[in-house]
């Protein structure tokens, strides 16, 4: 039967539509692949780069790895500060609207409480600072020839698609935005944000003040409890202590090492300070209500560098050639930092073509986009790895606020010192801010009318007569806000030839304080804690707010560099540094009271000598075996309480029954390793979590629902079919939450040895209360077999760890979930994941979650290394992503895979060995 015309006709408007369809399809292809690739560096031929002296060659392997060879230092950073921009300018730019507090410049109004905050504490103002009167004329050199480097390669890509494909999205909701010069500045004012994510106990502070108004002090102890000396041990027994207490060190004035009261007059008695700030139920009501407010502004800082953990940490540990294969030390490292995209890393290397004194670098490593030199690595001589120490260099000043213009210190009003800040906001008016500074430091509590109210009628006490006090204030004082020197310690590191000079270089190194390991060719190991760590007053631990209008309560000094602890070839031949306590109760001052508790370095040092056994050494292989032990060692103590409980249901029997020959391993494929982690957190939230005051928790903690899955319970479980099933959700806890951690595992280790502690009632969901641990244990194992079931599946078989502990990594701007310019579409351009991972909370893989949030890895070890000193071309390295900050790059996310599967890079370091691994070469010629 013929067709007839109308047919014929919409068939050809059919065909019409499909082709405009296809052709707008190859053209939208066309013009997404033209725009995203339009930013890729030129890796190949020549390019002139103003400024150098001389031409610089740049060698990239397949990974896309640059190793750099100049004639001088200058044209060494200025051609670093050109390769960085190529592949990272965007991360470098808004890192550095971070640390000047400018994000709203870029991001809008959603940016300007948090730039506020920044501001206050003024992060920019003191990197300029250390710039201008602390830094060394050759650093100054150094820093001014990287700028340049950016700058130039800024001019050839001015904005828009041809720097980086964010800015292309940016253009789309703030078209007026084009990026600025690089200055000397932008690269020192990093180091502030890498010591704000490691600063220590700031969070610990508030935490305690808080759950001191629901628990007791003891309570409080048992979940802060003593640091296990005994069982975890330390990193040294005690360090080199000088006598003189008046000592400054190199490197240092006399003005940054001596607090602003050295010599305060006696104040008001620590504990009747205290009482004073909080001495009644409506005080310490606002008091609470003010800390709150300050523990989300805090919070907010680090989610822009990296989502943060309270287990965040590192792994390094260094062993002699007298117990090594090789016969030379090796070197093992991994930090453990947020995830992100990209990687906090870049691989590079940076090489004299001649080494002298003109020009001494030769070096390895990994550096941070926006800041030259290297920053862990090696070098010809020597090779250097960090830990977090961890020092508790942050203490939080209640202040009382007289007037809008003073506060109340050692009995007197003193005036603030004030200054405006100005925050401009894309798309908006400008907000103007004022800061108001104590002698302690920035309120940091000042940037909200609400903030500012809180105390405004609380009664002061005895320690303060009433003087018509309009106001609590909290001031942060932080050794990151005293100007320093340690940028020259970066460049004094990758110089350094011997361990008297890797020891000369760390006194520089003031903020973050880190565990620094050693290395060299001639077989030295060492150890060497650097930083600015404040002495308090005897009464003083750091622990808790202090009283700022109590002289006592200020920092005295600081420890002298040649008291702080140090090792050269221990006996036993290995040095381990894993966050653990650096020295025991017989070191004079003190560091901390908030150590991490040991849990990876016990398992590491456990490792070592298990692989030292009947005269064996430890090979490269066996470093990198170590490096992935995903052990759980909680889980030795706590399984077999589990398999001793009763359970008459079969269904939860079968899960627990997974436990019996478990190895303890925390593969992603582990069924058991998923059941354990699901008890585990669910004793903590049984235990502890619903036990935290309301405010504490993140609404909707934990509730009851009723179960509505294809894989719902049995009718023959125990009290029959339940309507209602306790359900708890993936959400954003509160810092104080149990977040499962090595402090937590020493809570609940402690805990286990008393059956009838209180922390063991709770209340099921038909609120019955139950009494003791057993009772809890059995509880806990429902609730994880339940949570699975609905997360998983019914059939127990079909359960892997690595199911629940994914990691998804965000770029920390237009990609992460909280982001105004967010949307699905651009999350699946720049994000890349999820990765189901093996690890996790305290293993020596430590893939870090968050108990009190769900299964969701949070930190990571953000790259990993293995240096052997008997041959650097036999090292081995891995980042997390890739060289590559560009989106689709093919160097973007290339080695994300080989770091899930443990797998290590070769790392060529010789010139030689370079040449053979280079796959494209660029020549930077004189511009």
């Amino acid at each position: 039967m013929p067709r007839s015309k109308k047919f014929r006709r919409a068939r050809l408007v059919v065909i019409v539509l499909a082709l405009l369809l296809v052709a707008g399809v190859a053209v939208g292809g066309w013009f997404g692949v033209r725009t995203v690739r339009a930013s890729y560096p030129q890796v190949a031929g020549s390019v002139p780069v103003a400024g150098l002296s001389g031409a610089v060659d740049v060698q990239r392997d397949s990974n896309g790895i640059p190793q750099l060879y100049a004639d001088t230092p200058e044209d060494l950073f200025r051609a670093q500060g050109y390769v960085h921009a190529q592949d990272r300018f965007w991360e470098m730019d808004v890192r550095r609207h971070i640390t000047s507090g400018r994000l709203s410049e870029m991001f809008g109004k959603s940016q300007v409480e948090t730039d506020a905050f920044l501001r206050t504490m003024g992060w920019a103002r003191v990197a300029k600072q250390e710039y201008d009167e602390q830094l060394s004329a050759t650093t100054k050199t150094y820093l001014q020839a990287y700028a340049d480097g950016v700058n130039a390669w800024l001019k050839q890509h001015p904005g828009g698609s041809s720097a980086s494909l964010e800015y292309t999205l940016l253009g789309a909701v703030n078209r007026q935005y084009t990026p600025e010069k690089w200055t000397p500045v932008d690269s020192v004012a990093w180091l502030k944000a890498m010591a704000w994510d490691l600063s220590g106990n700031m969070q610990d502070e508030i935490d305690r003040s808080l759950l001191s108004e629901s628990f007791t002090a003891d309570q409080i102890k048992q979940l802060y409890p003593d640091y296990p000396y005994d069982r975890n041990g330390t990193i040294l027994k005690t360090g080199t202590v000088v006598g003189d207490e008046h000592y400054v060190p190199a490197g240092t004035t006399a003005a940054t090492r001596t607090a602003d009261s050295a010599d305060g007059a006696d104040g008001a008695d620590g504990a009747d300070g205290a009482d004073g700030a909080t001495g009644s139920t409506q005080a310490r009501a606002q008091v609470a209500g003010l800390l709150q407010s300050l523990s989300g502004k805090l919070d907010s800082v680090p989610q822009l560098l990296g989502p943060a953990g309270q287990g965040i940490g590192s792994n390094s540990w260094v062993v002699s050639g007298s117990l090594t294969t090789t016969g030379k030390p090796l070197m093992a490292n991994d930090p453990h930092l947020g995830p992100g995209m990209p990687s906090i890393w870049y691989q590079m290397g940076l090489h004299c073509r001649t080494v002298d004194k003109e020009c001494p670098f030769d070096t390895a490593g990994y550096t941070f986009s926006g800041m030259p030199g290297v920053v862990i690595g090696h070098n010809q001589k020597i090779s250097w790895g960090f830990t977090n120490l961890g020092p508790d260099v942050t203490d939080l000043y209640l202040e009382k606020i007289t007037g809008t213009g003073t506060y109340l210190y050692d009995g007197r009003d003193e005036p603030f010192t004030i200054r405006k800040e100005t925050i401009k906001v894309a798309g908006g008016k400008s907000v103007e801010i004022t800061v108001r500074e104590t002698n302690n430091g920035p309120l940091i509590s000042d940037q909200s009318e609400t903030d500012q109210k809180v105390g405004k009628y609380a009664p002061v006490g005895d320690a303060a007569p009433d003087r018509g006090v309009t106001g609590y204030g909290v001031a942060l004082k932080w050794t990151a806000l005293t100007p320093n020197r340690t940028m020259d310690a970066v460049f004094a590191l990758d110089k350094a030839q011997n361990f008297a000079q890797f020891r000369e270089a760390a006194k520089f190194f003031a903020v973050p304080a880190q565990n620094l390991i050693y290395a060299d060719t001639d077989g030295t190991i060492g150890y060497q804690a650097p930083g600015l760590i404040p002495i308090r007053n005897k009464d003083d631990d750091g622990t808790y707010p202090a009283p700022g209008w109590d002289p006592a309560y200020s920092w005295k000094r600081y420890i002298p560099f040649e008291a702080l602890p140090w090792a050269k070839n221990p006996p036993e031949g290995y040095i381990v540094t894993a966050n653990q306590a650096v020295v025991d109760d017989s070191y004079p001052y003190l560091l901390t009271m908030d150590w991490e508790y040991g849990t990876r370095a016990k398992q590491i040092g456990d490792l070592i000598r298990s692989k030292l056994k009947n005269g064996s050494k430890i090979s490269p292989d066996d470093m990198q075996d170590m490096q992935l032990d995903n052990s759980s060692v909680m889980a030795k103590t706590l399984v077999p309480y589990l398999l001793k409980i009763n359970i008459r249901d079969g269904y939860v029997r079968d899960a627990q029954d997974l436990l019996k020959d478990w190895n303890y391993r925390q593969d992603s494929g582990s069924a058991a390793a998923a059941y354990y982690n699901g008890v585990w957190r669910n004793l903590l939230l049984r235990a502890f979590g619903d036990k935290f005051p309301a405010d504490l928790r993140a609404e909707g903690d934990c509730q009851l629902v009723e179960q509505k899955t294809n894989d719902t319970l049995p009718d023959d479980a125990v009290g029959g079919k339940p309507k209602l099933v306790r359900e708890c959700g993936n959400r954003e806890p509160s810092k104080a939450q149990p977040d499962g951690g090595d402090r937590w595992m020493e809570v609940v280790r402690q805990q286990l040895q008393d059956p009838e502690s209180n922390w063991w009632d709770y209340t099921d969901a038909y609120g019955r209360v139950h009494h003791g641990r057993d009772s809890l244990l059995l509880q806990a194992m429902t609730d994880a077999r339940q949570e699975l079931t609905s997360k998983l599946s019914k059939d127990i078989s079909t359960w892997s760890w690595g199911r629940l502990h994914t990691l998804t990594l965000k770029e920390q701007t237009m990609g992460s979930d909280d982001s105004s310019l967010a949307s699905g579409v651009v999350q699946k351009l720049l994000n890349r994941g999820p990765y189901q991972l093996s690890g996790g909370s305290a293993a020596v893989d430590a893939t870090g979650w968050n108990a009190a949030a769900g299964y969701q890895v949070d930190w990571i070890p953000s790259m990993r290394m293995v240096v052997d000193l008997s041959d650097f071309d036999a090292s081995r390295w891995i980042n997390v992503g890739g060289a590559s900050g560009h989106a689709y790059h093919p160097n973007y996310n290339d080695q994300t895979e080989l770091w899930k599967d443990g797998e290590l890079l070769p790392w060529a370091f010789s010139a030689d060995a370079v040449k053979k691994a280079a796959k494209d070469h660029l020549v930077l010629t004189k511009g």
